[in-house]
């Protein structure tokens, strides 16, 4: 008998929670919607006018494409007559772009000069005319007190070498 009556108030909870539910108390949501819209005013904007397309005619065929690599003006080039010796054992301070390489002074013995540049791991080098610096094949071809000049043999283009000036200055 007992458990009669705590199966009938099992199955008498959710029929009591279903008709809780199915109250249709909406008179609230409904005067919402039925005074929602009163006292709007306004317009909306018409659509744009569109304008017919304008053509263009494309008349810069003499300048230069911007898809077209462009040669640099303080590059000399020398079509296929210069290439570097790629068979040539390369020197210690051909290992560093020549951007990090720093001349910190120059030597003089009897009448040869010589120029002293620090590496970028600090190491002090004593260089020469016809010694190699910088990664693009440099071959110094002028040492003075204040500077160190160099013919570098840079790539232009797919196959094309050209030959460019540099200098690396002395720093203070």
């Amino acid at each position: 008998m007992i458990k009669n009556r705590c199966l009938l108030m099992l199955l008498a909870i959710p029929f009591a929670m279903l008709t809780a539910c199915s109250q249709n108390d909406f008179n609230d949501l409904e005067a919402f919607v039925q005074s929602a819209g009163e006292g709007l005013q306004g317009q909306i904007d018409p659509l744009p006018e569109i304008r017919p397309h304008q053509y263009f005619t494309y008349q810069a065929f003499d300048i230069p494409s911007p898809f077209v690599p462009r040669k640099n003006d303080h590059v000399q080039t020398a079509g296929s007559g210069i290439q570097p010796d790629l068979t040539r054992r390369k020197e210690i301070l051909e290992s560093y772009p020549l951007e990090s390489l720093l001349m910190v002074g120059t030597l003089q013995q009897h009448d040869k000069i010589f120029a002293v540049i620090k590496s970028p791991d600090g190491t002090l080098y004593r260089v020469q005319v016809g010694n190699y610096l910088g990664q693009n094949f440099g071959k110094i071809n002028h040492i003075s007190e204040s500077e160190v000049q160099l013919l570098e043999i840079v790539q232009d283009g797919v196959n094309e070498w050209a030959e460019k000036t540099s200098a690396l200055m002395l720093k203070n």
